[in-house]
């Protein structure tokens, strides 16, 4: 009964051994390049190039610190950007951290590259007395396709 189960333990760990060597040696023969399909190759090379000729949006400045107002004051601010990209840039969406903070923005509107233009916001303070910290993103056709400006500062007390 020995005798088997030496053979059978011997045998079980050559076929073990046998198997992962193989395993091994079919794991380093492939090559992951042989995968890859020329037009995807031609595809990704293309986006990339075109990647070069979309718009940017440059702020003059993206924060901005109001200091310390009084409860009720609006605050407003004007965000001057410039398309800094090679194609036209648009802005579809503006959207305020919260129903205080309301942006006014060229909507849908083609901004050549060079061309000056700019972001209103206004901030009402009323019953948000405190720390201030808001924020509106932007939603534009610029590589990243998204871009955040803030608003910060202190409101006082009535």
């Amino acid at each position: 009964m020995k005798f088997f189960m030496k053979v059978y333990g011997y045998l079980f760990f050559s076929l073990l051994a046998a198997f992962f060597v193989g395993f091994v040696f079919k794991s380093c023969d492939s090559d992951p390049s042989k995968k890859i399909k020329a037009e995807n190759v031609k595809a990704t090379e293309e986006r990339l190039d075109k990647s070069y000729d979309s718009p940017e949006i440059e702020f003059d400045f993206d924060t901005y610190d109001f200091g310390e107002v009084k409860d009720g004051e609006v605050v407003e601010v004007d965000f001057n950007f410039t398309n800094t990209g090679k194609s036209d840039l648009i802005i579809f969406d503006a959207s305020a951290s919260c129903g205080c903070t309301v942006p006014e923005y060229p909507q849908n509107v083609n901004i050549g590259p060079g061309q000056k233009e700019k972001l209103k916001v206004r901030f009402d303070t009323s019953n948000k007395p405190g720390k201030q910290m808001k924020s509106v993103t932007l939603t534009t056709n610029t590589n990243t396709g998204k871009k955040i400006i803030r608003l910060s500062g202190f409101v006082l007390n009535k």
